[in-house]
């Protein structure tokens, strides 16, 4: 069964130590992505910072990849551009699923994580005129 999700929320990626993060959920994007800074490779490890000092969640922690690929994304401007892609954990409505997140600077977008269709599609159906419906039921708890 499909779960209403809004037009914006808030979740946890645990495994990259961050919790209540903004997300927009975005059905004009196919791809899922995530702000990240300093984003480099050395012997064969993708290494980057989440978010940025502006943020409130941010840790300054250095996070290392060894699994990782890179895809061509057409962003919305219509460029495409090579980013890395990660596999990770989002946890919404209590629920933990595993992710791709493209990383991409978004220091000049509003929110640092975007979901897209690839993610949302038999999972969520998207009611623009909701919002962090799974926030509210974390903080119910």
């Amino acid at each position: 069964m499909k779960r209403n999700i809004g037009r914006i929320d808030k979740a946890d990626f645990p495994m990259l130590n961050l919790f209540d993060i903004e997300v927009k959920i975005d059905t004009g994007a196919y791809t899922s992505s995530i702000h990240c800074k300093n984003v480099k490779v050395e012997d064969c490890y993708l290494k980057c910072t989440f978010l940025d000092e502006e943020h409130p969640s941010y840790h300054e922690k250095e996070i290392i990849f060894d699994e990782y690929d890179v895809k061509v994304v057409k962003s919305s401007n219509g460029q495409s551009e090579a980013r890395y892609r990660i596999k990770t954990e989002i946890v919404l409505f209590g629920r933990t699923q595993p992710i791709y997140l493209t990383l991409s600077d978004r220091e000049e977008m509003r929110f640092p994580v975007l979901l897209g269709r690839s993610f949302l599609s038999k999972k969520y159906i998207v009611d623009i005129n909701k919002t962090n419906l799974s926030f509210k039921l974390k903080t119910k708890k």
